[in-house]
Order: C-alpha cells, then sequence, then structure tokens
C-alpha cells in the first residue's frame, strides 16, 4: 500500500497529522501492537481509550519517536515517525510529571526554555513563552512556589506548560487526568479544546475513564494491541445502537471475542 501524502487522509482532502497502515511493536517475543491503520486529523482532539496494558503508550512512543522495534509506516505532521526535524514540532507529556521539585514552577520552565531557544538573544523570547505557558496552564499564583509542594493536578500542568513552550503542532498526552478530581479533569478538557481551538494544534490525549471519551473529537479505541474503532463519539454510539461510547465500546470488545474464539483452531 502507498504511503498516505502528508497533510492528507487516504481517499480524502481532510488534514491529518498522524497516519498509521500495518503498524506494529514487537517487545521481546511478543507483539505489542498489532498492524494498525489509523488516523489523527490535524487541529482536533482525538481521544485515544482503553484499558491499562492495551498499548496505548507504546502507541504514543511510536508516535513521538521513542518507541524500539516499529514496523509498518507512521507519519506524522507529514515526515517518518523519529525524523530529526519533528523535535520541536511535537509536545509529549508522560503519566509521569516531568519537573524538578527543587525548582519552583517558573524555573523549570525557564531550564526547558533556555534547552529550547538558547543564548542571550532570545532572552525576552524566553521570557515571554514561560509568562505564556504559566497563564496557559492557570498556574499564575504559583509560579514561585516550589514543584515538589504542588498538588498531583498542579504538577501534571506544569508538565504540560513545559510542552507548551515550543507552541507545539502535535501535542501527545499520555494520561493527563489521572487521579484528578472531577474539577481539574473539566478544566484540563477544557483546555485542551481552547489549544485545539485557538491555536491549530493537533492533540492526542490519552486515557482509560471512558466518560472522557464524550469530550474528544474523534476517537480511537483499543484493546489488547489493537484498535476496534476509529470514529467520532456520535458515530460510535449510532452504528452500536447504543447511549453512551462506554457501551459501544464494551459491545465492539464483546464483538472482537466472539470473532476470536470462532478463529481459534479446535483441538
Amino acid at each position: 500500500m502507498a504511503q498516505v501524502p502528508a497533510g492528507t487522509a487516504e481517499g480524502s482532502t481532510t488534514a491529518v497529522a498522524v497516519a498509521a497502515h500495518d503498524l506494529t511493536v514487537l517487545r521481546g517475543d511478543r507483539t505489542v501492537l498489532r498492524g494498525l491503520d489509523l488516523t489523527v486529523p490535524a487541529g482536533r482532539v482525538t481521544g485515544l481509550l482503553g484499558p491499562s496494558g492495551c498499548g496505548k503508550s507504546t502507541l504514543m512512543r511510536a508516535i513521538v519517536g521513542s518507541q524500539a522495534k516499529v514496523g509498518g509506516t507512521l507519519q506524522v505532521l507529514g515526515r517518518p515517525a523519529g525524523d530529526p526535524t519533528l523535535r520541536s514540532r511535537i509536545g509529549y507529556v508522560t503519566q509521569a510529571p516531568s519537573v524538578y521539585d527543587d525548582l519552583t514552577v517558573r524555573q523549570n520552565l525557564d531550564y526547558f526554555a533556555a534547552v529550547l531557544l538558547p543564548g542571550r538573544a532570545r532572552r525576552q523570547e524566553r521570557r515571554t513563552v514561560v509568562d505564556r505557558a504559566v497563564d496557559d496552564v492557570d498556574l499564575a499564583s504559583h509560579a514561585d512556589s516550589l514543584a515538589g509542594r504542588l498538588s498531583g493536578g498542579q504538577r501534571s500542568r506544569v508538565s504540560l506548560a513545559v510542552a507548551l513552550l515550543g507552541t507545539p503542532e502535535l501535542l501527545v498526552l499520555d494520561e493527563p487526568t489521572v487521579g484528578l478530581d472531577p474539577v481539574l479533569r473539566r478544566d484540563l478538557w477544557n483546555l485542551f479544546h481552547q489549544i485545539a481551538a485557538d491555536r491549530g494544534t493537533t492533540l492526542l490525549v490519552s486515557s482509560h475513564v471512558m466518560d472522557e471519551a464524550e469530550r474528544c473529537h474523534r476517537l480511537l479505541l483499543m484493546r489488547e494491541g489493537e484498535i476496534l474503532a476509529d470514529d467520532t463519539p456520535e458515530a460510535l454510539r449510532l452504528r452500536n445502537d447504543t447511549p453512551t461510547v462506554e457501551e459501544a465500546f464494551l459491545r465492539l470488545v464483546d464483538a472482537a471475542a466472539a470473532r476470536a474464539a470462532h478463529e481459534e483452531p479446535r483441538s
């Protein structure tokens, strides 16, 4: 199969940020991702949902170029995944907050801004992007607080602020709302949609909480290293004749299990 042209989804004119065909990842003798075909539309919020251990983090690492033993075709922002030119175009937030506990919020951001924008001549530019990132995640009142003294939700927002320093075209967020209370979860999802709407940023957000599926423009539903569905929440509900995405997911899981049982060789 030919590679998907940069910026378009196969068979359409819809802009895409990520396009994969027959994407496979091996870990030892285990196949973690099993021949995935998927697209992530540009400038939208796509949810990557599924139970823990289904391969969500592995898929995200493949997209950002940090996963070994990747097979198939994977195009990210029009380039092969892992291409050096993508480093400044992608923001990646892992499950564990990537901040220094003994630095304040602003010092953390100053440090990473100096890596992205080195040199004395860019000092004012660094100050501007740090101020913007602090405001983006609503941490202005905690800018001078040590990161180690922040709550879990606040630390997650500092990691998000770090990822936003370079104004990425693609923002990959690995379970950013895990462990947060409902108010903080709502506020973060509102921020995700604001970033997509105001900047045209593409967001890929993983979660194992099915009610977050309703907050996404598009969904990738995963189970055991496979994509069960790649569609909008509304289309998934209609196609499976269910009132919620969670029930649609469960119906797809049951159907996949039935197919697997039918295909098992009989002794």
